[in-house]
């Protein structure tokens, strides 16, 4: 695979794992919050629009921070950093299998359903700030991980950019990916309000169908990493 090939595959990659991450459980309980604050200003097309981006930009700009850290972290280590060039694909596979196990939700996290509970409090504190508080919710919603939003993150999105040395661009497209549902609805409840439900309701049936295939993938791939470079079978 050519290098062009390779970073499109990261670019798709990083923008794919952003929206599995956005209709997950935990995450979806923050967006819902925050596609509810967004629809408050229904009567102002514009507001609701503004409100959307704002949300993306704060969700993008904490995951921006967060991967460049620890990216440029990783690489700036020269002992670190030789050792993931040389063993990048045997912890590529376990790693890939682990998340894959964990997007089947085979293993239950009994607290994976508090997230509502706190983004409601959450939103109830910036209300008001206005058309602000929509991009502070982004970053406050972002940092709070979830076991499954944790692992696509550091097990799955932080990995892919340190491989592609890409500190900014694939950390930026994975926080976009998050918010793509928020910014969605944002059109929605701005140009066709009385179709949110139809589209909600597609969404939450699609979304186990999205985490199962993506899980397959993972573990098929970490599965042939793991064979090939860990255990040198094939």
């Amino acid at each position: 695979m050519g290098a062009v090939d390779s970073i499109w595959l990261g670019i798709g990659s990083a923008l794919w794992l952003g929206i599995l991450t956005s209709v997950s459980p935990c995450p979806l309980a923050t967006n819902i919050a925050a596609i509810s604050y967004v629809g408050k200003r229904v009567d102002r097309p514009v507001m609701v629009l503004l409100s959307g981006l704002l949300y993306t930009l704060g969700r993008t700009l904490s995951y921006f921070v967060v991967a460049f850290i620890a990216v440029r972290s990783i690489i700036s280590v020269p002992a670190v950093s030789m050792f993931l060039q040389s063993r990048m694909n045997q912890i590529l596979g376990p790693v890939l299998v682990v998340v894959g196990v964990l997007l089947l939700d085979v293993i239950p996290w009994p607290w994976t359903g508090g997230g509502r509970g706190f983004s409601n409090k959450l939103q109830g504190r910036v209300d008001k700030l206005g058309l602000w508080g929509a991009g502070l919710l982004g970053l406050v919603f972002a940092l709070t991980f979830c076991p499954l939003s944790a692992a696509l993150f550091f097990g799955s999105l932080v990995p892919l950019a340190v491989a592609h040395e890409s500190s900014v661009l694939l950390p930026c497209l994975y926080g976009i990916g998050t918010a793509l549902p928020v910014v969605i609805f944002s059109v929605i409840i701005a140009f066709v309000t009385n179709r949110v439900s139809r589209v909600f309701n597609a969404l939450t049936k699609i979304e186990p169908w999205m985490r199962r295939i993506t899980a397959a993938v993972f573990i098929l791939v970490g599965g042939y990493y793991c064979l090939v470079y860990l255990f040198r079978v094939l």
